[in-house]
């Protein structure tokens, strides 16, 4: 049992390499911790290092599968069960919506519920519509959810001619021009300072783009960017406003913050006024969004804007085998640029697994065809179609692919479709296992259904769920598949909660609802790289892997093309087990066979001849600590891993033996009148607390302290077991002892 107060230590066997929990997942129903030093329960050193920081700039670079949302939900939880902070004052935000569910899912299992965690736009609308008729007054313009038709509307205003494909581009000039905080008549000088190539004439884009947001005031209507430009202006004006919002929010952690664009950058430092709680997490080798007006600056800068801020490195890859995690680390090794040059290097801590699949076809229909018979293979040997993905470059390529998996009888999938709790099927269903919960006593459909999962079947066989699912594909396989997949809810949730009720099951999907946190649909997933990102599965094909693909052809700038070799390293981590990647030399059957594999695996595909390779990444795991003191000093780096006894430099794994910083048969130096002096303090203050001696301070660290005999704050604070609050609540009286001082004591004699 891990000490009272105290962070648990983890257990070798929990983290260490070789024996791993894999720090991605979690079983499906899990039971809140009791306490909050149990939050910190399987979390490796880097890890707990992220989720003991809770205080000042915390700036966490997690390379691919090392964990990341597991280290800072665990930061939140154990922050909230621990006391130091409130649920309500935490804002947690990152980039998607199921990202954002997926932490309200895990807060809410840690049992830190009510930590608002939301998108940058959904954060900033709330803020927007409750602040309105104070700052502005009026009715609040209504949310377009697509502006392509506004551009549209604009472009023809202009008497300029738009084809389809200009006008996709169009409107993505004028979203980067915003997010940007680019005006109409900025935007041509803008554009070509940041190198992009416009799809038209520069001043026709200024011109479309400010007539576009005349129609938008005119239609009163506005767009995704101008809320977030809107409550920035709010903010800015209205410092009555910003201190009621600051003052509701007192701890900010932004994941993903390589793709923060300089709009959102703006609003994250109104809310933050003056103070400085800010964790920010993120991956600058994951930087896949410049495009959209995301730079990887602000995370790489962290350090120079805040120069007292703790710096943690996860590079513990938990998701994929060394083979895949080998082939990742190659990629970024000949990559160049900024982002390069603060890579990661990953360390796989899972057993070893097969080599990556390279796979050369004559065409593209044959290589679908050749992915969809290597996955009837795969679901023959007993892998679900839930845990295999197919990702491309472009969402153009997957027609080909859906038509070779519906011709092969396997059940797909599209990544980006609507989300699972919006589907038809499923708001259907949920009014109707509703009902049943509350009428189910008269409702005959129920009268044979002895448990949940029977129940369950019952109620969603008259919503069109079948033993059997049908035959092919198309929508009513996917309306099957989402009943089943509630069906397979029901499953799990019954085993997992003992005697629980269609009652029970409602509120459930109800807070996962809320959560965004959908059940696993059965089915091969087809997904953009792009659209990829922050998923893994245990099989994922790579395909099209061809020049002129990957990198894309109109990648024509060193920036772009690296950005295009970031994608695929995005690619190659989804896959935590096996990896296939294929390319085809031709478009169609009996073209001319002129493509070549992608420039990205020469030297690391059988075969290839190896580029000139890079110096080895600067991307060991560990913490960087501040000097908030000395603004202008080099940061101490102080290594968290390995620890090495410091007698005889053996590499230490047993948690008591990290905790002294040496064996257990090595030589001590401890003091033992200053041992015992602490011993006897300690039970002062057990008593006191009216707690077990151990919740003080365990007889280690009070050895670890005897052995050290720190003189100021800062030494004891590293020895572990130390812990801030431990450090604030007992350093004086700690320090006191080791200098021979005498306490004064207590009323009753202690």
């Amino acid at each position: 049992m891990p000490a009272c107060g105290q962070p648990a230590q983890p257990s070798p066997a929990t983290w260490q390499h070789g024996h791993v929990t894999a720090a991605t997942h979690s079983t499906l129903f899990p039971q809140a911790p009791d306490t909050a030093d149990a939050v910190l329960d399987g979390l490796d050193p880097e890890q707990r290092e992220v989720a003991t920081a809770l205080h000042g700039p915390v700036c966490v670079l997690a390379g691919a599968g090392t964990g990341k949302t597991r280290a800072i939900t665990h930061r939140i939880a154990y922050g909230v069960r621990a006391g130091i902070l409130q649920p309500s004052s935490v804002l947690a935000v990152t980039f998607t919506n199921r990202a954002a569910g997926e932490m309200r899912g895990r807060l809410r299992q840690l049992g830190a519920a009510g930590v608002q965690a939301r998108t940058f736009h959904s954060a900033a609308l709330r803020q927007l519509q409750y602040f309105w008729p104070k700052a502005i007054g009026g009715s609040m313009p209504r949310l377009v959810d697509r502006k392509i038709q506004l551009v549209a509307d604009a472009a023809a205003a202009c008497r300029i001619r738009l084809d389809r494909n200009e006008l996709r581009d169009v409107t993505a000039e004028i979203e980067w021009s915003k997010v940007t905080q680019t005006v109409p008549a900025d935007y041509a000088p803008a554009a070509a300072k940041a190198g992009r190539e416009a799809p038209r004439d520069p001043a026709e884009i200024a011109q479309i783009y400010n007539v576009y947001e005349d129609l938008k005031r005119d239609r009163s209507v506005m767009d995704f960017e101008d809320v977030l430009l809107l409550t920035v202006a709010i903010l800015q004006d209205r410092h009555d406003i910003a201190d009621q919002v600051r003052s509701q929010y007192q701890h900010f952690v932004v994941d993903e913050y390589q793709d923060v664009s300089p709009l959102q950058q703006r609003l994250l430092e109104l809310w933050l006024g003056e103070r400085d709680n800010l964790c920010v997490v993120g991956d600058a080798s994951q930087t896949i969004y410049s495009f959209t007006g995301a730079t990887p600056d602000h995370l790489l800068d962290f350090r120079t804007r805040h120069p007292g801020a703790t710096v943690v490195k996860l590079v513990r890859d938990y998701r994929s085998t060394p083979q895949v995690v080998h082939l990742a680390n190659g990629l970024l090794a000949q990559a160049s640029g900024r982002a390069a040059d603060h890579r990661l290097e990953l360390i796989s801590q899972r057993d070893a697994g097969p080599e990556p699949v390279y796979t050369e076809y004559t065409d593209e229909p044959a290589e679908a065809e050749g992915a969809a018979r290597r996955i009837q293979e795969l679901m023959a040997s007993g892998v679900p179609a839930s845990e295999i993905a197919i990702l491309f470059r472009t969402n153009s390529q997957s027609e080909s692919y859906e038509q070779a998996l519906a011709d092969a009888g396997v059940p797909y999938q599209l990544r980006g479709a609507e989300r699972f709790f919006d589907r038809p099927e499923v708001r259907k269903a949920g009014i109707a296992l509703r009902g049943a919960a509350r009428f189910g006593g008269n409702d005959t459909l129920l009268d044979d259904a002895v448990d949940l999962p029977s129940q369950v079947r019952a109620v969603l066989s008259g919503e069109g769920w079948t033993t059997e699912p049908p035959a092919g594909s198309g929508a009513v396989r996917e309306r099957w598949e989402s009943l089943a997949a509630l069906v397979n809810l029901a499953q799990d949730f019954a085993a997992a909660k003992t005697g629980a009720t269609l009652a029970d099951l409602v509120a459930e999907l109800d807070e996962r609802a809320n959560a965004q946190h959908a059940p696993t649909v059965q089915g091969v997933t087809l997904a953009s790289l792009h659209s990829a990102k922050g998923l893994e599965w245990d099989v994922v094909f790579l395909v099209g892997v061809a020049e002129g693909m990957m990198p894309i052809t109109y990648a024509k700038t060193d920036e772009q093309v690296e950005e295009e070799r970031r994608l695929l390293y995005v690619g190659v981590t989804r896959a935590r087990r096996h990896l296939h990647v294929s390319w085809a030399l031709t478009r169609t059957p009996g073209g001319r066979a002129s493509r070549r594999p992608s420039r990205f695996l020469d030297g690391l595909r059988p075969g290839s001849t190896a580029t000139v390779g890079r110096a080895a990444a600067r991307g060991s795991g560990g913490v960087e600590r501040g000097f908030t003191s000395r603004p202008d000093a080099a940061p101490r780096r102080t290594q968290r891993s390995p620890a090495r006894c410091r007698v005889c430099g053996r590499t230490l794994t047993d948690a008591g033996e990290m905790k002294l910083m040496r064996c257990e048969d090595c030589p001590s130096d401890m003091d033992e009148g200053l041992y015992e002096r602490l011993r006897e303090w300690r039970g002062v203050q057990a008593r006191l607390s009216g707690q077990p001696d151990f919740c003080v301070f365990t007889d280690k660290t009070l050895m670890a302290i005897a052995e050290t005999e720190p003189t100021t704050p800062d030494e004891l604070s590293r020895i572990p077991g130390v812990l801030k609050r431990k450090l604030d609540r007992y350093g004086d009286d700690v320090l006191a002892i080791c200098a021979g001082q005498e306490l004064e004591q207590g009323p009753d004699g202690e």
